[in-house]
């Protein structure tokens, strides 16, 4: 405690120095060219990029809640890869960051991404340099792992919303690593307090009191923003890291969407820095996730998890809207600039038998568990409530679910004992051929300058995150003025939480695979890998004694191929006899004032024909006196894309299109137009096809 309290100390009299020094700079570099010239000096290869991963459409599972009937069925706005590469000018070294719109960051999808990069570009781009971060938004379609837990509720493997998702990303590498100029980063930090809230407020106070209030707060209030240049002055992308969940839409919502982190993208991107989102020179803002674990933003507990309001839409936006004020405020008032040499490390570790020294635990040599998940899990969270036979808090084994996981597979007395209190529903560790989740775990440390991020592959608790950071700063405070915990990255195995939050077992601790040590076992890999990078010949303060990585490390399980899928594909699409695919079913009305809807219908075919990959399934289009010009596709806030199965046999479907017309809209002729394609009976080939709604007014 003394340490991190020495550090803290430490670390924020630097800052104090570096912000009266930036602030002392910045006032003389207005008076005088050459210095601001020299001030804001390149000293990094800065490039960025941002590609659609927007999967299936309609009728395939979303990640995030387990409901298996909540499958999708259009789109209130697209889903983005956003990346960034950061390099030093004379040498190799170089950092790739993605923040990608997707509920988990699976481990196959990294492998997929990892071989489609050696592939164009050797070793440049590797799985120690690169971090895949998920936004965790939980209004995606699932389907991409090659572990059955996390393919369960999607019946299986998808292929489509797998290449969508890997594509997706290589191409906004490729953009990034295609853009890259000499160029410069700022960074900023400052405190949001009501875009979130702890859900699990029982758990996070059963940590220590004197912890607790070093932070003086349940929830995670820092905000810490990069801001992206090239040349002279150009600004071409942001990051924000923040800890609430992407989780507003809810669990019965079926429009694919970003959420709150994609609409606060959103506001950045089209309506700040009129990013088209087509091309390669869009202004890129990713809102990425941290130490979000028990972080909500439906901040009315008492309205069945919703909030601020009891509209799940009008909540994404005003939880994005906040994220986004914030974020701008940081951006604009950035001074401080990124020096210093880029660094990485990286290791996989088999999470399920990592022995920890006693330094890292209660002074005991400990070791984790196989997987396992616990009753409290199954009963989900305040904002996000399982079935009514579990509840949070289990710690007594309930007969009947222990019969029940005991038929999937039975674990030992060293499992129950290992995991305790958890009352464990499932060994998913012991599940045969191949365990059901990972348990071989991708770690990674970069530093850029004085900001260091730590990859971690599952979704931490804002104290597990605060203390995963104090752990790397124990070691590298001398060269860190900022950490950042990039949460859900380069593969997905459920929670971590402390010690005490476990104890408790709520949904969290019931999530925490890898059994009451499993931060524990974190903390000592990246005190492992901060210690990596220091200096030769300087010994980490303090000098603890972890338990060595073993000599052989261990390769996470590649299975390609090993997957199964039990949905069928689209058969075919049709109209009713006398009508076609792109027929209106319902028109626009003649006129409409600003502030209502439009809501056009046609008969369509199924999205998964095309997924019109950086294009769209809808126009909203206005006549300027010589042509129809686009104003908004189903990209844009003000519209959404359903899509409605009418009759399986028949192939009969709807596409439902509205446009809810924003208030300073322009005066004028408008028409809504739908695109699609369908799949022709008998020959099964996949046609394009357009519908187009009457002319109306707006007024």
């Amino acid at each position: 405690m003394l340490i991190r309290i020495k550090i803290r100390l430490k670390k924020t009299f630097r800052q104090t120095l570096c912000f009266l020094a930036s602030k002392a700079l910045l006032v003389l570099a207005l008076s005088s060219p050459a210095l601001n010239a020299w001030s804001y000096e390149n000293n990094y290869l800065v490039g960025r990029g941002i590609h659609d991963i927007t999967g299936p459409a309609a009728e395939v599972g979303l990640m995030g809640y387990a409901n298996p009937d909540q499958k999708s069925a259009g789109i209130h706005f697209r889903q983005w890869s956003r990346a960034y590469v950061v390099a030093e000018p004379n040498n190799d070294k170089r950092v790739v960051f993605v923040s990608v719109d997707a509920g988990a960051l699976f481990q196959s999808v990294f492998q997929g991404v990892m071989q489609k990069l050696a592939d164009k570009y050797g070793d440049t781009y590797n799985e120690r340099n690169v971090i895949l971060s998920a936004t965790h938004t939980h209004a995606a379609v699932g389907g991409q792992s090659h572990y059955a837990l996390y393919d369960i509720t999607i019946l299986g493997f998808i292929q489509q919303a797998y290449d969508a998702q890997v594509d997706g990303i290589v191409a906004s590498i490729e953009k990034a690593h295609n853009d890259l100029q000499p160029g410069r980063i700022l960074i900023n930090r400052g405190d949001l307090s009501n875009a979130s809230y702890n859900r699990s407020i029982e758990a996070y106070n059963n940590n220590p009191s004197a912890e607790r209030g070093q932070y003086n707060s349940a929830i995670q209030k820092p905000m810490t923003v990069l801001k992206l240049l090239q040349g002279s002055a150009s600004e071409v992308g942001m990051i924000s890291w923040f800890a609430t969940h992407p989780n507003a839409m809810g669990k019965d919502i079926k429009l694919l969407s970003g959420d709150n982190k994609g609409h606060a993208s959103y506001l950045f991107e089209k309506e700040l820095k009129h990013s088209t989102y087509q091309g390669s020179n869009n202004f890129v803002a990713a809102f990425a996730i941290s130490n979000a674990g028990d972080m909500s933003p439906n901040v009315n507990p008492d309205s069945e998890g919703r909030g601020p309001t009891s509209n799940r839409f009008e909540n994404v936006r005003i939880i994005g809207e906040r994220q986004y004020d914030k974020a701008l405020e940081l951006y604009d008032s950035a001074t401080e600039q990124l020096t210093g040499s880029i660094e990485f490390s990286h290791r996989n570790v088999d999470m399920s038998s990592t022995v920890i020294s006693g330094d890292f635990t209660d002074g005991n040599q400990k070791t984790t568990c196989v997987a396992a998940l616990g009753e409290s899990f199954a009963a989900g969270t305040e904002d996000g409530r399982g079935p009514d036979l579990f509840s949070e808090g289990s710690t007594q084994a309930n007969p009947f679910f222990q019969f029940i996981g005991s038929m999937i597979v039975a674990p030992s007395q060293q499992d129950l004992a290992c995991h305790a209190p958890k009352a464990v529903l499932l060994t998913q560790g012991k599940t045969s051929p191949y365990p059901w989740s990972p348990e071989v775990l991708p770690l990674s440390l970069h530093k850029i300058g004085q900001l260091g991020i730590l990859a971690v592959p599952a979704e931490f608790t804002i104290m597990s995150g605060r203390r995963l950071m104090n752990t790397v700063e124990s070691v590298l405070g001398e060269y860190l003025d900022y950490t950042v915990v990039a949460g859900l990255s380069n593969a997905y195995s459920g929670y971590v939480t402390t010690k005490e939050e476990y104890d408790l077992q709520h949904y969290e601790g019931g999530s925490t695979h890898f059994g009451p040590w499993t931060l524990a076992a974190y903390q000592q890999s990246f005190y492992q890998l901060a210690s990596s990078m220091l200096p030769a010949g300087q010994s980490p303060a303090p000098n603890l004694q972890p338990v060595p990585f073993p000599v052989i490390e261990p390769v996470p399980r590649d299975l390609t191929g090993e997957t199964i899928n039990f949905q069928t594909g689209v058969v075919h699409d049709q109209a009713p006899i006398f009508k076609r695919i792109g027929d209106v079913v319902q028109n626009a009305s003649s006129s409409y004032r600003k502030g209502h809807s439009v809501v056009v219908k046609f008969w369509s075919g199924h999205p998964k024909n095309n997924l019109r990959t950086q294009g769209t399934f809808m126009e909203v289009q206005r006549w300027n006196g010589s042509q129809w010009t686009v104003i908004a596709n189903d990209n844009d806030w003000q519209t959404t894309y359903e899509w409605k199965r009418i009759d399986g046999f028949w192939g009969t479907s709807h596409a439902i299109l509205t446009w809810n017309i924003p208030a300073n809209a322009e005066t004028g002729t408008y028409r809504i137009k739908h695109y699609g394609d369908r799949k022709k009976p008998w020959s099964g080939k996949i046609v394009g096809y357009t519908g187009t709604s009457r002319s109306f007014s707006v007024y």
